[in-house]
């Protein structure tokens, strides 16, 4: 029997710092190459945790009597794959406490002692250095190749649970491809917590002390949410929202998508009163996606951890057993920017007896390095940096005050967050770092408006029955200046949805200066609440807006300084400022203006509403229903035409552009001939 001891080559790594933090110490590695003894494989194993399909061999040292050396949390972990190991290892491997019974006899070990294989520490933390795979953009952070995931397992009664992989929060986050809209869904909860209290939110940039870098909050003192609210809010697709009158939130999406097109990660900490005789609670909950793909997990797994108020003191809610508490902390702890769980419950001193907390960190960079988020530019604001910043339009902001929200909402929050909301709850607050935003009318910044009612149109030849939006039509204030601002602000349930929604887009000046403001609730908003489905009564809408804009920018132009345009009449010779589709009577509903008879929008088109030309009631009132359902069925092909005719015309600038580039690929092949030809005819001139 050979009692030779073989000693493990160790190699030591570079000096880098683990998930790029500064100030880590070189680790020394077991080469587990330098080895050809097969008896070292129940050492290489006692180093192993499971992770997917693959062991994670923690990179350690061992003495040379096979005693563990003393682990460093702070080592790297290096994954090695049973394949590449090219062993079978015994039941109960990788378990993260192995069953005490479960021992191997360390081969280099001269006293023949037994000793249990000890559970490797956690890995290095890695939370707070926004580095993900390498990639700290938002766009390319989806570019990666996952576990692969043949661990099917059956779910209770026999069926198959369906597996949501860590790669969807980012592919759920591309919904949102502007980052303010992503800040309007978070502030959206926070509004919709009026209903339980809530007088503020609190939106502000914070320092990340174990990280270096920034963090993003978003604080508000609604009601709260207990355990079984916040694993709602974690998961997808819950929302009771959707059947509460006077909320925004409906899809129990937005959560997700917003925080995860911020920043990589988010803890949420959140305190619930009691209700129904049941003690208060709190709770914390982290989504990390860094977490989610450094340890190669193919499920969306969320660590959290519940807590109870027992007079005078909070005790721990154990959902399943003490250990799985304290691995929730561990791993909350390793992947958070707290280095405690005393620091964790501390976030909960800073808020009082109820509301949620949000921190976003690892926020997402730029393709040049710099965080997409700006928090410099003006230390009352968070602005966005690249294509959506104009250095000109705030040049042009400073001059034209009345067209400021116009030409800034794209970049500055402060300025998007003052018109996100028609109308705000009386007492409520929107703190950005610091200062109140100011809420904003654009009404405020109009002149020589108009009001017009717009009653939509159903599938049917029917009218919605109450339901309809009130256009306020006039010229922004700067429009003396003949600057380009149009557009109409199309609010939702009290939510904009479409800011400075730019439907003509006219040749030469017309159409300037014109912006108008409505509440459309009959049009359902997209997921990402920047825009709107595109149905039949969004096309109508549509329509109607521009007739709207055209009708007004010819009648009014001239007293802006642009030369008078002719009135458009339509088919049936009155001005075409019927108040919707279906409707050119004067209804009930509609708004009457103190402006000309020219601006009255409902005309009185027919002689005789009251029989008076000879024809009975009840003939009469048939032949005005014909004709209403005529003039719709109209209205309905002119929507269609208009259709055609934009596609035609795509059609035809396409068939241009590939005729142009026929032509050229034609042109170059001719050069090309000529070349070759000049080339063949010289040798025989030299002849």
């Amino acid at each position: 029997m050979d009692n030779s001891i073989h000693v493990k080559r160790e190699i030591q790594l570079p000096s880098t710092s683990p998930a790029g933090f500064p100030g880590r110490e070189s680790v020394t590695v077991v080469d587990l190459c330098s080895s050809d003894d097969d008896s070292d494989i129940g050492e290489v194993a006692g180093g192993l945790e499971k992770v997917g399909n693959n062991f994670v061999g923690l990179k350690r040292g061992r003495d040379t009597f096979g005693g563990s050396s003393e682990v460093d949390r702070n080592n790297v972990k290096k994954v090695t794959t049973l394949a590449e190991l090219g062993v079978g290892l015994p039941e109960g491997f990788g378990q993260s406490n192995p069953p005490e019974s479960l021992t191997h006899p360390i081969p280099a070990n001269p006293c023949n002692v037994f000793r249990p294989v000890p559970p490797p520490p956690p890995p290095p933390y890695a939370g707070t250095s926004g580095k993900i795979g390498g990639c700290k953009q938002f766009w390319k952070a989806g570019d990666y190749e996952g576990a692969a995931g043949d661990n099917w397992d059956l779910s209770s009664g026999g069926f198959d649970h369906v597996r949501v992989h860590p790669k969807f929060l980012h592919s759920n986050a591309t919904s949102h491809k502007w980052a303010l809209g992503a800040f309007a869904e978070l502030l959206d909860n926070a509004l919709d917590e009026v209903a339980s209290g809530a007088t503020y939110v609190k939106v502000d940039m914070l320092e990340n002390n174990k990280g270096g870098n920034r963090m993003l909050l978003i604080e508000d003192n609604g009601g709260g949410m207990d355990p079984e609210k916040m694993r709602q809010c974690m998961s997808l697709g819950y929302s009771a929202k959707s059947k509460l009158a006077n909320t925004i939130g409906q899809y129990g999406n937005g959560f997700k998508t917003s925080t995860m097109r911020l920043g990589a990660d988010v803890i949420v900490f959140s305190r619930c009163p009691g209700k129904d005789g049941k003690s208060s609670t709190q709770s914390i909950g982290l989504l990390s996606y860094t977490f989610l793909r450094s340890t190669g997990k193919e499920d969306i797994v969320v660590p959290m951890l519940d807590y109870e108020r027992r007079d005078p003191e909070w005790s721990k809610i154990i959902r399943s057993s003490t250990r799985d508490w304290d691995k929730n902390v561990e791993t909350i702890i390793q992947w958070s920017p707290f280095s405690s769980e005393e620091d964790l419950l501390h976030q909960f001193d800073l808020m009082k007896d109820r509301g949620t907390r949000i921190i976003i960190y690892n926020l997402w960079e730029d393709d040049q390095g710099m965080l997409e988020l700006d928090f410099d530019a003006d230390p009352y604001d968070i602005q966005l940096r690249g294509v959506n910043r104009e250095e000109r339009n705030i040049k042009m902001a400073s001059q034209f005050p009345n067209s400021r929200h116009f030409l800034t909402y794209k970049h500055s929050l402060r300025s998007y967050v003052s018109i996100l909301y028609l109308r705000i709850p009386p007492g409520f607050r929107i703190i950005l770092r610091g200062i109140d935003v100011e809420h904003h009318s654009v009404v405020n910044d109009m002149m020589q408006t108009e009001q017009i009612t717009y009653r939509p149109q159903s599938e049917s030849y029917g009218v919605v029955t109450n339901m309809s939006a009130i256009v306020i039509i006039g010229f922004v204030k700067d429009a003396k200046h003949h600057v380009d601002v149009q557009g109409f602000n199309v609010y939702h349930k009290n939510r904009l949805i479409k800011p400075f929604w730019r439907i003509w887009n006219a040749t030469g000046s017309d159409g300037r200066g014109v912006i108008g403001v409505l509440e459309a609730n009959f049009v359902e908003p997209a997921h990402d609440k920047q825009g709107f489905e595109r149905t039949t009564v969004l096309a109508r809408l549509e329509s109607r807006l521009v007739q709207m804009q055209k009708t007004y920018w010819s009648t009014n132009c001239h007293k802006i300084g642009y030369a008078p345009r002719r009135r458009e009449k339509s088919a049936y010779g009155y001005d075409n400022r019927d108040s919707s589709p279906e409707n050119d009577r004067e209804g009930p509903s509609s708004i009457k203006t103190p402006t000309p008879a020219s601006d009255k929008f409902y005309s009185s088109s027919y002689p005789n509403h009251n029989g008076d030309n000879g024809v009975s009631g009840k003939d009469g009132a048939r032949l005005q229903e014909e004709l209403r359902r005529e003039k719709e069925h109209r209205k309905a092909l002119e929507v269609e035409v208009q259709l055609s005719r934009q596609k035609i015309e795509e059609m035809k600038k396409e068939q241009e552009n590939l005729i142009e580039i026929f032509s050229e690929e034609r042109d170059r092949r001719d050069g090309e001939e000529e070349v070759l030809r000049n080339k063949l005819e010289v040798p025989h001139s030299l002849n």
